[in-house]
């Protein structure tokens, strides 16, 4: 490895230090369905992010609730020494990217088959700390 790119992988290496983020990749739900509820919480505080998960009818709110817990605890091993209700937590960013696709065959008529897709997608959480040190 160069110096040039060991150095950028350093420094990108220091800037995950100070973000906050999880992962869900391969989630078997299509890409359009989890961005209705993506699109609920997207900017709001934590509290009422999971609330608004919580009580959502929609099969994909369960997923992006447990997704946020997971984003809050590795916030939490971070910052062990610092205070949730502090540190006012919100949903910076969070995208949901087409997945692999399962192709299926359905059988049509007259001899002919439909091709179906089931879709999966990934989905990005970042979480932001809003920083009130004004005086």
């Amino acid at each position: 490895m160069g110096v040039r790119k060991r150095e950028r992988a350093e420094a990108i290496k220091e800037a995950k230090k100070t973000q906050y983020f999880a992962k869900l990749n391969n989630c078997p739900t299509s890409p359009r369905k989890m961005r209705l509820v993506a699109d609920l919480v997207r900017g709001e505080k934590i509290d009422t992010a999971l609330n608004i998960l919580r009580f959502s009818k929609k099969e994909a709110s369960g997923r992006l609730e447990k997704l946020l817990l997971s984003a809050i605890a590795n916030w939490q091993a971070k910052n062990e020494d610092a205070s949730l209700e502090d540190a006012d937590l919100f949903v910076k960013e969070i995208r949901v990217d087409g997945g692999t696709m399962l192709k299926r065959l359905r059988p049509a008529p007259q001899g002919r088959a439909h091709r179906i897709r089931k879709r999966s997608n990934h989905v990005t959480l970042v979480l932001g700390a809003n920083d009130n040190t004004q005086s």
